[in-house]
C-alpha cells in the first residue's frame, strides 16, 4: 500500500478572536445547563439527566478553556513584544556600528553620547 503524501502544504491557521470565541461558548453552555435546571424532573423521568450533565461539563471545561487561551494569548503578546525589542536593539547596533565604521573611516572618533544618550 502506497504512503499517502500530500500535494501540498497545509495553509497557516487561522488565528482570530480566540478569547472571545471560547468565552461566549463558555456562556452559552452555561445558559443551557440553567435553562434546563426547571425540566430536571422532566429528563430525570425519561432517563434523560446526561443532558443536563452535559451542559454543566461544557461550561466547566470551558472555563479551562478560557484559562488557557488566555495564558496562550499572553505568550504570544510577550513573544511578539519580545521580537520587537530585539529587532529594535539589533537596528539601534547596526545604527551606532555605521556611525563609528564613518568615523573610523573619517580619522576621527565618534562622538561621546551625553548622559541624555545623544
Amino acid at each position: 500500500m502506497a504512503k499517502w503524501t500530500p500535494k501540498h502544504e497545509a495553509p497557516e491557521p487561522l488565528e482570530g478572536p480566540v478569547v472571545a470565541t471560547i468565552t461566549g461558548g463558555t456562556i452559552l453552555w452555561f445558559v443551557l445547563f440553567l435553562v434546563q435546571i426547571p425540566f430536571y424532573n422532566w429528563f430525570s423521568d425519561r432517563d434523560l439527566m446526561w443532558w443536563v450533565w452535559t451542559c454543566l461539563a461544557g461550561g466547566g471545561l470551558g472555563l479551562i478553556g478560557i484559562w488557557y487561551v488566555r495564558g496562550r494569548d499572553a505568550a504570544i503578546k510577550r513573544a511578539k513584544a519580545a521580537e520587537a525589542a530585539e529587532a529594535r536593539t539589533a537596528e539601534t547596533g547596526a545604527a551606532e556600528a555605521e556611525t563609528g565604521a564613518k568615523a573610523a573611516k573619517a580619522g576621527t572618533t565618534a562622538p561621546e553620547p551625553d548622559e541624555n544618550g545623544n
